[in-house]
């Protein structure tokens, strides 16, 4: 395997890993084990726990972008918001790493921002702007129909990290993909 071939095994080990112990929580010697190598060569491959974190964020983000690109190509409006709503509906129930991996970004940078440690908060802040510009621009540059897009999705992340099913009934009225099962759990 290259390097190359290995750092990638690295970025989705860590995601993994980091999406269940969070930034704190999570060892370098769980990833290392996790990809089948050792501490020292995790090491060549970046230079601390903080890089690989911030790889995996960004791959988080970055796998964020292109689900909403694929989801709204060729769609503007109504159409792209519906097309990407459901793309992320089904993400989130598909791939509960990836929410997860997110949820703990927001918490790493929350607690390194109070500890005076400004890089993981300018990294992540600058992915989420990448998924902002990405659904903003299908949505016809609307301002409101964006923050309304990206509010409901941060709710979204919170409902589903709490363990609320997609078709309960707190679903109701949050986005067109629940909307449209028309089956909610009371």
């Amino acid at each position: 395997m290259s390097a190359e071939e290995r750092r990638e095994s690295v970025i989705r080990a860590a995601m993994s890993e980091f999406s269940r112990g969070g930034y704190y929580g999570t060892s370098t010697e769980a990833i290392a084990k996790r990809v089948g190598v050792s501490q020292p060569y995790l090491f060549r491959l970046f230079p601390g726990k903080k890089a690989i974190f911030l790889a995996a964020a960004e791959r988080c983000l970055e796998d964020s972008v292109r689900t909403f690109e694929k989801a709204s190509e060729g769609l503007h409006g109504e159409a792209a918001l519906h097309a990407m709503a459901d793309a992320y509906t089904k993400v989130i129930a598909e791939e509960p790493e990836r929410l997860l991996m997110q949820m703990q970004m927001y918490v790493a940078v929350a607690a390194a921002e109070q500890a005076g440690d400004h890089e993981l908060g300018e990294a992540v802040r600058a992915g989420w702007m990448r998924l902002w510009d990405t659904v903003h621009l299908p949505l016809g540059a609307d301002i409101d129909q964006t923050t309304d897009f990206m509010a409901y999705g941060m709710l979204i992340n919170c409902l589903v990290a709490m363990g609320f099913a997609p078709r309960h009934r707190v679903w109701e009225g949050l986005y067109p993909a629940a909307r449209s099962k028309g089956r909610l759990e009371h």
